[in-house]
This record gives C-alpha cells, sequence and structure tokens, in this order.
C-alpha cells in the first residue's frame, strides 16, 4: 500500500492560472519535493497551452517528482503536429481537433499561428514552424498510465476486467461509458479526468478529478495517502469519501 503522499492534478486545458494555483496548494501541502502526477489534457481550450507545456517541461528539468500522462487532446495536437489532421477515429461525432468545441485553435493560437480560419493545410505548415520540436517530442514521451500501489492513474479510465498490461492504450485516454458505469472493484483505485463533472467525485472503485477546467471551473489537486483521498483547498485538505 502507498501511504506516502502522492498528489494528483485533473484536466489543465491550457490555463496556467489553473495550473498555477494547483502547484502552490500541492506546495503548501507537500513541500517542493512532492510526487504529483498530472493526469493529461494539458491543452485545448484555454489560452495558455503552450505556456502550461513549458511550465511542465521546466518543473521536471529542475528535478521536481512530476509524472505527465497523455491526455485525447495532447494526443489529437500530437498528431496534427506529425500528420496534419485533425481527425480521430474514436471522436464519434466527426468534429476535428481544430474545431471550437475541441479548442485546437486556441492552442495554435498560444504558439502564435494567426488567421486560424484557413485551411487545415495551410495552418499545419505554419504550425511547424512554431511550435517548438522539444514540446512535440515531449508529447510524445508522455505515459498512458502510472501504477504506485494500490493506485492506477490515467487520463480517462481502463476497460473493467482487463489486466493492465492487455489495455489497448486508446482506451486509457477515451474511454467513458464502459468504465465510468461500472462500478465493481477494479485491482486499484483508478485515479482519472477526462469526463468533467462541477466538482472531483469519489465513485468507490474511482476517482475524477476532472473538475471542468476546459469549461470555466477551477481546477482540482488532491492528495492520496493509501486509499484515503482528499481534495485541496486554499484551507486546507478537504477529505474525498465515496
Amino acid at each position: 500500500m502507498q501511504d506516502t503522499p502522492i498528489y494528483a492534478v485533473g484536466d489543465i486545458h491550457g490555463y496556467l492560472d489553473q495550473l498555477d494555483w494547483a502547484l502552490d496548494l500541492i506546495e503548501k501541502d507537500g513541500g517542493k519535493n512532492a510526487q504529483v502526477v498530472f493526469l493529461g489534457d494539458l491543452v485545448d481550450r484555454g489560452s495558455d497551452s503552450r505556456k502550461v507545456i513549458d511550465r511542465l517541461m521546466a518543473g521536471i528539468a529542475a528535478g521536481r517528482n512530476w509524472t505527465v500522462l497523455r491526455g485525447n487532446h495532447d494526443e489529437m495536437f500530437m498528431n496534427f503536429l506529425e500528420t496534419g489532421t485533425g481527425e480521430h477515429y474514436r471522436i464519434r461525432s466527426g468534429i476535428t481537433w481544430p474545431s471550437e468545441r475541441i479548442g485546437g485553435l486556441a492552442t495554435l493560437a498560444s504558439y502564435g499561428v494567426e488567421d486560424l480560419q484557413r485551411p487545415l493545410k495551410a495552418l499545419w505548415k505554419d504550425s511547424l514552424g512554431r511550435v517548438p520540436h522539444r514540446h512535440l517530442e515531449f508529447l510524445k514521451s508522455l505515459s498512458f498510465s502510472l501504477e504506485v500501489g494500490d493506485l492506477l492513474f490515467v487520463h480517462a479510465g481502463i476497460r473493467p476486467e482487463c489486466p493492465l498490461g492487455q489495455q489497448d492504450p486508446q482506451d486509457l485516454i477515451w474511454i467513458r461509458n464502459e468504465f465510468l458505469d461500472f462500478t465493481d472493484p477494479h485491482p486499484w483505485l483508478v485515479v482519472h479526468g477526462h469526463t468533467h463533472r462541477p466538482t472531483a467525485e469519489h465513485r468507490g472503485n474511482r476517482i475524477n478529478l476532472d473538475s471542468g477546467a476546459g469549461y470555466g471551473r477551477p481546477i482540482t489537486a488532491a492528495v492520496l495517502e493509501g486509499r484515503k483521498a482528499w481534495t485541496l483547498t486554499p484551507f486546507g485538505r478537504e477529505k474525498l469519501t465515496s
């Protein structure tokens, strides 16, 4: 069992002020050497995607005990940079990454891409000259999951009753109903984001920390000690119970 505190931060979605607020809460609770897991969706919707990535890369370079997981929005951005496509087979609606709903254009704007109504190919060519290669390499390096004792950190969830080694990585960053509707115990307490709710939720077999930072609501930072969990507030810890 993991009794040493481990901190987790829900979806950031390009809001640097929200990220800094979460980091400040974590440092006040656990100090500068706290182990922190970021649950993915660093980019899209907010205006500071580039600065969010810079902040996380700088922290890791400075030796912070940080793990950044891959979210589906991070993967869509990476795919766009590598291939110029805004589509993904897991988007059932057919909406493309640069759309306002998904928020890719806000990410491009954070890198200085202008005239965002141009054809996709033109946006792609412009992006290649503006997005630092180190950012693409960072996105490509992001893990799909982190297992720590009785805890499993992923962006979206897992396919129930499937061993971790046999999970489809795309499920780990995209899955919803099959995971969210499953109420039996998993081998771990699964800590995830991806599906925004008004506040963090403890569902017994899983904890959802996506509290809607991409939709104008405060980000959530939480601390876990074994299977005990608290959200962090300016007034201290608040117990998160199922």
